[in-house]
This record gives C-alpha cells, sequence and structure tokens, in this order.
C-alpha cells in the first residue's frame, strides 16, 4: 500500500482527503452511513442496519476515503467493510484516532476494527447472534435524496436521517420501501427472518436463554437505534424507527408515530401521527386523536398541523390545519364533512384546509360541525416544564 494513502498527521490527512475528492469519475454522495448489517442466514435477506454514524452533506473528506478504500465512485450503494477493509481504513484515520477530539465516523469504525481503548480485539467478537443472523460491518452511500432507495441498508439510512433530525419528514424520496424491507421478528436479541425464528426458539429455550419477541414488521422501534435528544417517549413499542422527534417533544404512553412522520418543534403526542403527517411546533395532539395518513385508504393528501394547535381528544382530521387551530374533542373532520360557516353556508371541510385560526366544533343541539374564526392560541398552551426535555 502506497504510503501517501496512510496519513500520520492531520495536515497529511487533509491533503488525501482533498486529492481524493477530486479524483476521476467520483461523485460525491449526498448521504452516507457506517455501521452493521443483520443478514438472514437463511437466504441471506438484510434483516435490519444500524449506523453508528451517518452524514448528510458533510464530512465530505471522510466520505471519500471511505469510497476509495472499498472501490465507490458513485450512484447509491453499499458494501461490506471486511477486516482488512477496516483495518485499512484506521490506518487512513489514524491521526483522528487518538487527537482527543469527538470523530463519529472513528469512532464508529475503531469500534467496528476491535478497537478499545487503543487495544487490539478480535474483530468479530462483538457480532456473534444467538439467532440464525449473521451481522457484517457496512458502509451506505446515497448519491441523492430524491432518487428512491435501492436496497434495504440504504432504506435504513434514511430512517436514521430522519429520526437523527437531518431531514424533515418528505425530506428523503422513500418510493418502493415496503418491497425492500423484509418482514422480521424483533426480539431483545436483534431480528430475526420469519421463517427461521421458531426453530431457533426452541434451541433458545432448550438452552435457558431468554428471549422478547417486540413484533412481527417490517419496521423496528426507533430507540433500538438511536436516542433523540430533547425528546420523551414513555413508551417505546409505538415509536418506529424514520420517526422524526423535535427537541422537547413527549410522547406519552397512548402517542404514536409512524416512519416520515413527526413533530417539527416541542409538542404534546397522546394520540397518533399516521405516516406522512407532520405537526407543528407548540401544538397538542390529545388522548387517542388520529390523524389520517397516506398509506392505505387511497389517499394522496399529505396531512400537516400548524403551530399552537389543539387537537382535542378523540377527535380526528382529515384535512390539514393551519396555524392556531383547535378541533373540539370528540370530532372528527374528513374532508368530505360539511360545515357550516359562520355565515350560515355549508362548505365541505376540504375547502378549509391548512386555513389559520379556526375552531371546528359540533353543535350540541342541532348536531351541524360549525367552524369559527379564533386569534391567539388555546388558552392553556404546551406546558413549558412538561417539555424541557
Amino acid at each position: 500500500m502506497s504510503t501517501d494513502l496512510r496519513p500520520t498527521t492531520p495536515e497529511e490527512f487533509a491533503s488525501l482527503a482533498t486529492r481524493l475528492r477530486s479524483r476521476d469519475a467520483y461523485v460525491e454522495p449526498a448521504a452516507f452511513g457506517i455501521g452493521l448489517a443483520s443478514i438472514s442466514d437463511a437466504d441471506q435477506s438484510v434483516l435490519d442496519t444500524w449506523f453508528g454514524a451517518f452524514s448528510l452533506n458533510e464530512n465530505f473528506g471522510s466520505a471519500a476515503i471511505l469510497a476509495d478504500v472499498v472501490g465507490h465512485d458513485a450512484g447509491s450503494a453499499t458494501y461490506e467493510l471486511t477486516e482488512d477493509l477496516l483495518r485499512e481504513l484506521i490506518h487512513r484515520f489514524a491521526p483522528m484516532v487518538e487527537d482527543g477530539q469527538r470523530h463519529p465516523n472513528v469512532e464508529v469504525l475503531a469500534a467496528l476494527a476491535g478497537i478499545t481503548h487503543a487495544t487490539p480485539v478480535p474483530a468479530q467478537q462483538d457480532r456473534v447472534s444467538p439467532l440464525p443472523v449473521t451481522r457484517k460491518a457496512v458502509v451506505t452511500f446515497i448519491s441523492d435524496l430524491a432518487d428512491p432507495p435501492v436496497g434495504a441498508s440504504d432504506v435504513y439510512l434514511r430512517l436514521h436521517l430522519l429520526s437523527g433530525c437531518k431531514v424533515q419528514p418528505h425530506g428523503a424520496n422513500l418510493d418502493g420501501i415496503f418491497g425492500l424491507l423484509s418482514n422480521v421478528v424483533w426480539t431483545s436479541l436483534g431480528p430475526c427472518d420469519v421463517a427461521s425464528f421458531d426453530q431457533a426458539r426452541v434451541q433458545l429455550m432448550a438452552s435457558g436463554q431468554p428471549c422478547t419477541v417486540f413484533g412481527v414488521d417490517k419496521f423496528p422501534r426507533l430507540v433500538d437505534y438511536l436516542t433523540p435528544l430533547g425528546v420523551r417517549i414513555a413508551d417505546a413499542d409505538r415509536v418506529r424507527l424514520g420517526a422524526h422527534l423535535a427537541e422537547g417533544t413527549t410522547v406519552m404512553h397512548e402517542g404514536f408515530v409512524n416512519f416520515n412522520a413527526g413533530t417539527l418543534g416541542a409538542a404534546m403526542i397522546e394520540g397518533r401521527i399516521s405516516a406522512g403527517v407532520v405537526v407543528g411546533a407548540n401544538s397538542d395532539i390529545g388522548g387517542s386523536a388520529s390523524i389520517m395518513g397516506v398509506l392505505s385508504g387511497g389517499g394522496k393528501e399529505v396531512i400537516s398541523i400548524g403551530e399552537d394547535c389543539l387537537l382535542g381528544a378523540n377527535a380526528g382530521i382529515g384535512i390539514s390545519l393551519g396555524d392556531r387551530c383547535v378541533v373540539e374533542a370528540g370530532l372528527y373532520v374528513t374532508a368530505g364533512t360539511m360545515v357550516t360557516m359562520p355565515d350560515g353556508l355549508s362548505v365541505k371541510a376540504s375547502k378549509l384546509s391548512g386555513s389559520n385560526d379556526l375552531l371546528f366544533r359540533r353543535n350540541s343541539l342541532s348536531g351541524a360541525v360549525e367552524v369559527l374564526p379564533r386569534s391567539g392560541t388555546w388558552s392553556e398552551g404546551l406546558n413549558a416544564a412538561l417539555h424541557a426535555n
């Protein structure tokens, strides 16, 4: 290996990164991540990929060095980081391994290479699974987030970017992801393919190895992959990886947040945020409230809730709310709901979608759904102490 590819000082590292970024045919990726992929022993399908470090439009020098080592030029792709490749990467990142500063990409590479406190240990030591699964170190590159994903690891990197709040909901193309993701048995021992799990459970039970099944689904729990900062999640089962939870968000026990959905600021979530739904800052989704998503029923309109809104307990919406809106408890407003205006005229609620400063309520005498203008925020607002997470 040429010595000029193994820098020994920060200056040599910077020079190498600059040279590799300008090499012929190389196109810098929009995003990349380093982590572990779980591979089913039965059919070699990718069950999941955990990214201990992931970058979006940053760390271009590190991306260029990773790409050079694995032979990547352009496009979106995932590469296995074998022990030899990990060893070479540690050589190339040597000036950053022990400089006393935080370098997430380098830290993950060092961990995957089996380097703990500068002491080498067998690289495979921490990747043994009691399930019929092999875990492989990988690096994934995404050329453009506007392009559809090309594999399961690509999908998982996009989900990490969402839950890491590096992109907002709808900020990454997720077309075709259900066909790229496997149905997985999610357990306390890690993921397992469905076909192999019952046989594996026999061996686990016989050996006295406890194993809890959290679910059988295509999406795992967010908190098993990363911990969002400044966020409270009362029940981890109810927030999927790919949920975007802004700092100050509180998700109570009955709250639910799907992938490619979430909050853009401090919010109280006691109801359901379906896939694709975005909730603005200082809004409250009341207990058992529901917001229509776009995954089923043929709906195409993306529903959003603006800032300083209140969706009352057991209420629901199939239209978007602008800022400072209230839907009273128990009222479900769909796009086709006929709403009586202050002047007595009736219109479909879809005509009001996205409007600000509205109160939706049901007349307790006539049963008619009414909409009234309102100003200011709802009287109580969010409890500031409760959301100082």
